[in-house]
C-alpha cells in the first residue's frame, strides 16, 4: 500500500508546495499591486504544469496508462483541495473571502494547467516509444520476432 500511494502523496505535495511558494512570493513581493499579483499567479500555475511533464514521463515509464491517469489525477486533485482551500491562509485571506466564484475558477486552472502538463509529457513518452504499452509490444516482438527452430525430419 505505500509503494502505491507514497509516490501519489510526494506529488501531490510537490504541487502543493510549488503553490504555497507562489503564494509567499506574491503575500511578500508583490504587496498590493494586483498587476504582480496576477503575474505572479499565472507564472506559479504555468509551474505547476511544468512540473506535470516529467512526473508524468517518469510515471508512465514504469506502470499502464490507466493507472498512471487514476494516480495522477488523484494527486492533482488533492493538490488542488490543499491549494485552494489551505493556501490562501498563507496569503493571510480566508478561502472563500474573494467569493466561490473565484474558488472554482482556481480549482479549474489548476487541475486544467496540470492535465495539460501530463497530457504533454505522456505525448512526449509515446513519441519516443518508452511508455509502458510500447515497451511491452518491443518485448512481445523480440521474443516472437526470432527465428523459428528447424525442423529435422527423420525417415
Amino acid at each position: 500500500m505505500k509503494e502505491r500511494w507514497l509516490p501519489v502523496g510526494l506529488v501531490a505535495g510537490g504541487l502543493f508546495l510549488v503553490n504555497l511558494i507562489a503564494r509567499l512570493v506574491v503575500r511578500f513581493g508583490a504587496g498590493d499591486d494586483d498587476a504582480k499579483q496576477i503575474t505572479i499567479g499565472l507564472w506559479a500555475l504555468c509551474a505547476v504544469g511544468a512540473v506535470m511533464i516529467p512526473v508524468a514521463f517518469w510515471y508512465g515509464r514504469r506502470y499502464p496508462m490507466i493507472r498512471v491517469v487514476g494516480e495522477l489525477g488523484a494527486a492533482v486533485v488533492v493538490a488542488c483541495v490543499l491549494a485552494v482551500l489551505i493556501g490562501p491562509f498563507v496569503s493571510g485571506v480566508g478561502p472563500f473571502s474573494n467569493g466561490v466564484g473565484l474558488v472554482f475558477r482556481q480549482f479549474f486552472y489548476f487541475v486544467g494547467l496540470s492535465a495539460i502538463g501530463t497530457v504533454i509529457g505522456l505525448l512526449l513518452l509515446m513519441t519516443f516509444g518508452l511508455d509502458y504499452r510500447s515497451q511491452s509490444w518491443k518485448r512481445y516482438v523480440d521474443r516472437v520476432g526470432t527465428k523459428p527452430r528447424k525442423v529435422i525430419r527423420r525417415g
